[in-house]
């Protein structure tokens, strides 16, 4: 669900064949309400074919994802293959020197049966090895507000790599009936997992309340955490964990990746989501499968609808324009 709010617009700047935006906005707040974490069952089943009145969005970890993957033969289709299944994909730990993303979009795009697009974001981190967020989706049924993509302001510096934020709309519905969203791509550093924990669920409050006012914001990326243990950031009130007491990584043994929102703000979610385990997809070893990545992808669905249905805004006179 939607609160309304005027468009604010931010000022952009050209990076890599995408925008990024570093703004004030993500003050973190100092109390946070206490509630229980909540979960999902899922599966780790191939998604089923792509519908139209859904989109399905995932997160995916592509372990080092460089020059030498993208140039790597046996690795490249799988993942190509994989991304196809998905509407809208959040991507942590590009590390390249060239535009990677520009390259698999290429890719995705090459039968001609998609059209995806992406935006990546800043070289962040501590160290002098820099990662990248990126988001990479499909134009016949995404649409982003590019002058509103930014990296939250983290002054107190407790993220190794600051989350990336940007804002969505479904295609297909009228725009006042469209399903809009936030999504925070994250990765926390795997030493300093608690305390990052905890400034996530700041973050998340902070990213809510900035000026979008969007109430339907999904954090999404790789966790370094089970769902049962996500420090503060699990006791945010209602909370959805969409991959549920799952391995998330390769191996099969850890779970590292998830999928979170308030349930009660983001009806629009339809109950369907999970990992795809695409070591037993494409009957992979496990060294095989290990070249693609340490980490599966996970995913969730959700109506194109506001509210999760037709016409479930009464009016929208002031429907946000991209």
């Amino acid at each position: 669900m939607k609160k309304s709010a005027p468009l604010f617009l931010f000022l952009i700047a050209l990076f890599g064949g995408g925008y990024f935006f570093r703004g004030p906005l993500a003050e973190f707040v100092k109390q946070l309400p206490q509630g229980n974490g909540s979960v999902y069952q899922t599966s780790t089943q191939v998604p089923p074919p792509r519908g139209n009145a859904s989109i399905r969005i995932a997160s995916f970890n592509i372990q080092v994802f460089g020059d030498a993957k993208i140039n790597n033969p046996a690795v490249m289709p799988i993942i190509v293959d994989v991304l196809k299944n998905f509407d809208l994909i959040a991507i942590q730990e590009i590390r390249a020197q060239q535009d990677v993303c520009q390259q698999l979009v290429a890719m995705l795009n090459a039968d001609g049966k998609f059209r995806y697009d992406y935006v990546v974001g800043p070289r962040l981190g501590r160290s002098s090895s820099k990662e990248q967020y990126a988001y990479i989706y499909d134009l016949a049924s995404i649409e982003i507000d590019r002058n509103q993509l930014y990296t939250v302001n983290d002054r107190n510096d407790l993220l190794h790599r600051e989350p990336l934020v940007g804002w969505f709309r479904a295609r297909g519905p009228q725009p006042g009936e469209a399903f809009t969203f936030t999504l925070v791509n994250v990765h926390t550093d795997p030493d300093e997992v608690d305390r990052e924990l905890d400034a996530l669920a700041d973050a998340f409050i902070a990213v809510r309340d900035d000026q979008r006012q969007e109430d339907d914001v999904v954090m999404l990326g790789d966790f370094n955490a089970h769902n049962a243990k996500l420090g503060r950031l699990g006791l945010l009130p209602n909370l959805v964990c969409v991959v549920n007491n799952k391995p998330t990584n390769t191996r099969g043994d850890k779970q590292y990746d998830n999928i979170l929102f308030s349930r009660v703000a983001t009806t629009e979610f339809v109950g369907r989501g999970g990992v795809f385990d695409f070591l037993r997809h494409y009957n992979l070893t496990l060294e095989q499968a290990l070249e693609v990545s340490d980490h599966l992808p996970v995913w969730a669905e959700f109506s194109v609808y506001e509210g999760g249905r037709p016409a479930h805004l009464a009016t929208a006179p002031n429907s946000p324009k991209f």
